[in-house]
């Protein structure tokens, strides 16, 4: 089954076995993005939005659901298909989990009864469900969507990722953040984190050092990096050059700056250290990258 999107965002789906899979969408386009999927009534929809929100387009655009950062969206239908028509608003990302409710039914065979549209009663009903997700749920979102790892275990990393994201999801324990997520468990350690966030890109020609940064979040340098690296599956620093040289590749497509140019808005003295580490990320000099996109 194929996506079809209506402008430039990224869209990525990692098939994690017969009838289960997981959907990625990042658009940090300054415009909507739309992508359409088929998927027909023996699925059941997780979507869980990261970043910004966006919005399920249903029956013809004559019903709508709205989902915003930081919440989730169930969709469950025996009776009618609910293909995925949906509207990602600018600088927003998103995370779908989809499968048969067969698969459904065999991770929960011993305890249907505690899911309530699995049990009896509501095996011929629809079942929506809109509510916010919890910050340990939001760090495997981050780790599934961030990570960095050899393209020949993405599929185990993910498969493993999704079967904890959906023990979390269902597990209702009022302890649940503490336990699995020892340096995020309340919201504020995460707002932190994100502001760090902000602030590294915000400065990203002269960045703040960790113990600047650290200082000016509130939150110590041992939870900073380790926080960090939770929610965005990388340290400070790598997050960081990976920000600056996809920027710097942006800014090179727009053939409106020369390299020294870029070299400096992306925090790089010399141009020469620039291409180094243009070539470490991309393996081909700035150069050579615009020579093949004149070729392309």
């Amino acid at each position: 089954m194929e996506v079809k999107s209506n402008a430039q965002g990224s869209y990525d789906e990692v098939l994690i076995e017969d009838g289960f899979y997981v959907l990625k969408f990042q658009n940090e386009e300054d415009a909507v993005v739309q992508y359409t999927r088929e998927i027909n009534k023996r699925f059941i929809q997780f979507h869980f939005c990261l970043k910004g929100s966006g919005t399920y387009i249903f029956n013809q655009g004559n019903y709508s659901l709205n989902v915003k950062e930081e919440n989730s969206l169930l969709l469950y239908n025996t009776q009618l298909d609910l293909p995925l028509n949906l509207k990602l608003e600018p600088k927003s990302s998103l995370v779908s989990v989809v499968m048969t409710l067969r698969k459904f039914h065999s991770l929960f065979t011993a305890e249907a009864d505690y899911i309530p549209f699995l049990s009896a009663d509501n095996t011929e009903k629809k079942y929506y469900a809109q509510e916010p997700f919890s910050p340990s749920i939001a760090v495997i979102l981050s780790q599934i969507v961030n990570f960095n790892l050899h393209p020949s275990i993405k599929s185990l990393y993910v498969k493993g990722k999704i079967y904890e994201l959906i023990a979390l999801y269902f597990n209702r324990s009022p302890n649940a953040d503490i336990e699995q997520c020892p340096y995020l468990a309340d919201e504020e350690n995460v707002k932190k984190i994100k502001k760090a966030k902000e602030i590294i890109l915000a400065n990203m020609a002269e960045p703040p050092t960790l113990a600047e940064l650290s200082s000016e979040i509130g939150l110590s340098l041992k939870r900073l990096k380790e926080g960090f690296k939770q929610i965005y599956g990388d340290s400070v620093y790598s997050f960081l050059f990976d920000h600056k040289m996809d920027y710097a590749k942006r800014l090179l497509e727009t053939g409106q700056y020369n390299v020294n140019e870029i070299g400096l808005k992306v925090g790089y003295s010399t141009s020469s250290h620039f291409i180094a580490a243009f070539k470490k990320k991309y393996n081909t000099t700035p150069k050579k990258y615009l020579l093949a996109l004149a070729g392309s």
